[in-house]
């Protein structure tokens, strides 16, 4: 666990080396893969796509339905609609609002929708066949990482509960029933929030209790009382510091810097059908990344549109702020976030790492979701395609990493690296 008393300027002096270094290893895996990409890579990405289109290499379907759940981490998705990138790629994307994490994996499951933004571990639940039906799935980009947070009550507050240390504290001398929610129960915000308890010793399968709720509907149930605190993608974690009902306890990034977060998700079938399709949509998406990322005020832009009621459905002032980086967590602490939400960041957030889906199934097994060890490494090869996201970079301009794997280490020092995922699994000194 990182010291309570470790210096503020240290540790910024220390991320900025971290993130300095992590880019040159970027940009060294970028030139080995231009170097070896072939003459396909001296063609402008435009014109690629333009033949793609209109040769043998043309989309499948060129009309795609992708759900998303109104949270911000949406918006390349959106973007990618409403600023034509798609046509571009020969394809045209509806967007479809979803009122659940439930709603999104039934309608992927029979069709209903070609994609969808959508929680990475749900895609590996579903795969696996954990708490219902089981299907061959599909990742095809990570489309963001960072930006979700854990907000604790201000009943909470009031009884001296202000972080994960005083929180336990708290729980420990005052016993009662401790609610906390999650969104969906193999999700990443069910990941993080079980996390961060563990890692102050509170074992969020024993010490508390764990509901499910919609995105759109945690603000509503911590005002009547429904939960102590929960974790959920923004706006919903800045909307209930404006609506003066609790306030941000970590930041997701404060649990693991850089953290993959929403994925575009398919299932196995539709990509063995449509496999252009997949590629041109990954490749409309990525781009759409990109410009949110070029420019604060491209974020901007980007925070007035998915404002809108047919998407998120809320101020764009509970927006912008923390697209920006610019956090206040709701006491009187306010700074610049080195890692917000992301979603291209020079193609480092987007590339499908193989550990990182390989992370949730150690999680799921952590948590007792699984009763056996899986093949970590087989599973994470099925389901997430770098094949389709190779191509798909390619055709945008996109750069790829030196490796299928990274190296993180989380809030409680402990490193993950995806060498050895069963012992990483079983190591936990918390777990179901």
């Amino acid at each position: 666990m990182t010291p309570m008393n470790s210096s503020p300027s240290t540790d910024a002096a220390s991320a900025g080396m971290t993130a300095n270094a992590g880019r040159r290893k970027w940009l060294s895996g970028t030139a080995r893969a231009v170097a070896g990409a072939g003459l396909l890579s001296l063609v402008d990405p435009l014109v690629r796509a333009g033949a793609w289109a209109a040769g043998t290499d043309a989309p499948e379907k060129t009309e795609v339905k992708i759900g998303f759940i109104p949270l911000t981490d949406c918006a390349s998705v959106v973007m990618a609609s409403v600023l034509g990138i798609d046509k571009k790629y020969g394809v045209k994307i509806t967007p479809s609002k979803e009122a659940s994490w439930a709603a999104v994996r039934d309608k992927l499951m029979n069709g209903e929708l070609d994609m969808a933004h959508v929680l990475y571990g749900l895609v590996y639940g579903v795969h696996l066949g954990i708490g219902g039906p089981k299907k061959d799935m599909a990742v095809l980009m990570s489309l963001n990482q960072n930006g979700q947070a854990i907000t604790l009550s201000n009943k909470l507050l009031e009884a001296g509960a202000r972080d994960g240390e005083s929180l336990a504290k708290l729980m420990g001398a005052e016993k009662r029933e401790y609610t906390f929610a999650q969104t969906f129960p193999t999700g990443t915000h069910a990941m993080w929030l079980y996390y961060w308890l563990a890692a102050y010793g509170i074992n969020p399968m024993k010490d508390a209790k764990v509901i499910t709720v919609p995105p759109p509907q945690m603000v509503a149930n911590m005002r009547v009382g429904n939960m102590d605190g929960y974790c959920v993608g923004e706006p919903w974690g800045a909307r209930a510091i404006l609506d003066k009902i609790g306030f941000t306890t970590v930041t997701s990034q404060g649990i693991w810097t850089d953290h993959p977060e929403k994925v575009l998700g398919t299932s196995g079938d539709f990509v063995t059908r449509n496999p252009n399709t997949a590629r041109a949509v990954t490749a409309a998406i990525l781009e759409a990344g990109k410009w949110i990322d070029a420019s604060p005020e491209n974020r901007r832009k980007t925070a007035e549109t998915i404002a809108a009621k047919s998407y998120v459905n809320t101020d764009a002032s509970g927006i912008v702020d923390r697209m920006l980086g610019q956090y206040d967590d709701g006491l009187g602490k306010k700074w610049t976030d080195d890692h917000a939400m992301r979603f291209y960041a020079d193609g480092a957030a987007n590339f499908p790492y193989l550990s990182d889906g390989m992370w949730f199934l150690t999680q799921h097994k952590r948590w007792g979701l699984l009763k056996e060890h899986p093949d970590y490494l087989g599973v994470a090869k099925q389901i997430n395609r770098i094949d389709i996201y190779k191509q798909a970079a390619q055709a945008a301009g996109v750069a790829l990493p030196a490796s299928e794997v990274r190296t993180s280490k989380l809030i409680d020092g402990v490193v993950w690296d995806g060498s050895n995922p069963a012992a990483y699994a079983d190591g936990f000194k918390v777990k179901a």
